[in-house]
């Protein structure tokens, strides 16, 4: 069995996890995995299948608790959005590599990625940029940030947890109206990501996807049932030092 069977579904599960309770982790954890074996375009569509499975998996369990409200709020500007950022993955795949790094060639959508998510870490290690959360009313403006990281690069989790710390919701709605609104914007890229990638790689990878998702349905499942007892805390030092480390990667032609 070749690494990539092994370490891809390892990821999925413990992303899966980490994701549910945290509000963000699984595109952010498994994209650099994929991208160790796989084209950076190529693994972009590959985590963002196991995001939507997996998401709807979460959706399943926890649409009962979603806000209606703040779900057409942030959703439909976050759907806009995504458009707009499928449109700059498109662009910033076809650019140009800027130099050769350790493993492989590093081209502007690799920085991209590796950018955001220094970006997203450093909020969620620094206490004064982690308490910052923007009012109820700019649901607007965080679903169409949000929706455009997530069409770029997957990171939407974060963003989106910014903006909707102070709608009000309680621990169980938040969450759940976060699994909703990911579904959303995974709806949107996805059907995007499918017209300009190698279908045929796509499919020929099948049983690992498989593995991967059911791997994240594993993930989810104990997340959910670590709801009740466990702190964010944790969870946000432990995604946000692994995002350091990837970027790096990411940056240096490792990953």
């Amino acid at each position: 069995m070749d690494l990539q069977h092994l370490l891809i579904p390892a990821a999925a599960l413990v992303a899966s996890l980490l994701t549910l309770i945290s509000g963000f982790g699984l595109g952010t954890l498994l994209l650099p995995v994929f991208a160790l074996f796989f084209p950076l375009p190529l693994a972009v569509g590959m985590t963002a299948v196991v995001h939507l499975l997996n998401n709807l998996f979460k959706a399943t369990l926890l649409w009962r608790h979603a806000d209606r409200g703040v779900l057409l709020a942030f959703g439909i500007p976050a759907v806009l959005g995504a458009l707009a950022g499928v449109w700059t993955l498109d662009r910033l795949g076809h650019m140009a590599p800027l130099y050769h790094g350790m493993r492989k060639e590093v081209g502007p959508l690799a920085i991209a990625i590796a950018v955001l998510m220094v970006v997203f870490a450093i909020t969620e290690l620094a206490p004064r940029l982690k308490a910052f959360a923007f009012a109820g009313r700019h649901h607007v403006v965080g679903g169409a940030l949000s929706g455009f990281f997530g069409g770029l690069s997957g990171h939407q989790g974060a963003l989106r947890s910014m903006f909707l710390l102070r709608s009000g919701l309680g621990k169980e709605a938040y969450i759940a109206t976060g699994v909703m609104i990911a579904v959303l914007v995974d709806l949107t890229r996805i059907p995007l990501y499918l017209r300009t990638l190698n279908t045929e790689a796509l499919l020929h990878e099948g049983p690992l996807l498989l593995a991967a998702v059911l791997a994240a349905f594993a993930g989810a499942w104990a997340g959910k049932e670590l709801i009740p007892s466990i702190t964010y805390r944790t969870v946000q030092w432990t995604v946000a030092v692994l995002m350091v480390l990837i970027a790096g990667m990411l940056v240096a032609g490792i990953a």
